[in-house]
């Protein structure tokens, strides 16, 4: 499949139009030559409501306080390409947060993806998206050593949602050693 007819597919995917209460609205973005594949979860109800990845709190935090990058450069396509697991935001769960998004996704989309971006460098962002690539690892250790995804580094970063504090607090490694080694590794790329 070529590269511009795999984007349109999926910014035309209906596949879940039954399993949401609302219209499916796939987000991606970037180009085939991007440096750095940014994988998240799901888009949230924001980023479903304007199209435009992250461009919510959690996407503030990463871009701003976690990666020191301004917007221009995160949101230049052959800097970033941003995708997701699931391309669709898949609702809200009765008990807070987003639901999971549904395995057919990934199935339909991800491995294409993966297949045609020559990027250098992977950022997996939050538990769900870390489990498509490293299942069954506990998470603490993916998220504090690299990682290899088809031969590339990968570095799995916790979601930067304000419901993940006690993780932070749990957890001040990440920002004191993590952290600035993976800033370093994307400031190398990107400058």
């Amino acid at each position: 499949m070529e590269y511009q007819t795999l984007l349109e597919a999926i910014r035309n995917c209906k596949e879940c139009r039954e399993r949401f209460d609302h219209e499916p609205r796939p987000v991606v973005l970037g180009s085939l030559n991007a440096k750095i594949m940014h994988i998240s979860q799901a888009p949230s109800r924001h980023v479903h409501e304007t199209g435009y990845p992250f461009n919510d709190q959690s996407g503030e935090t990463l871009r701003h306080e976690w990666y020191h990058i301004d917007d221009e450069d995160f949101y230049d396509a052959d800097n970033f390409y941003i995708t997701s697991i699931g391309k669709c935001f898949p609702g809200k769960q009765k008990s807070g947060g987003d639901k999971k998004p549904p395995k057919i996704c990934s199935q339909l989309w991800l491995n294409k993806e993966l297949d045609h971006v020559g990027n250098s460098l992977y950022l997996i962002v939050g538990r769900d998206a870390s489990d498509y690539f490293f299942k069954n690892e506990p998470f603490i250790d993916i998220v504090m050593n690299d990682q290899t995804i088809r031969g590339k580094p990968a570095f799995v970063l916790p979601h930067p949602s304000p419901l993940n504090i006690k993780w932070f607090k749990d957890h001040p490694e990440f920002f004191n050693d993590r952290l600035p080694k993976i800033r370093a590794y994307i400031h190398a790329l990107l400058y």
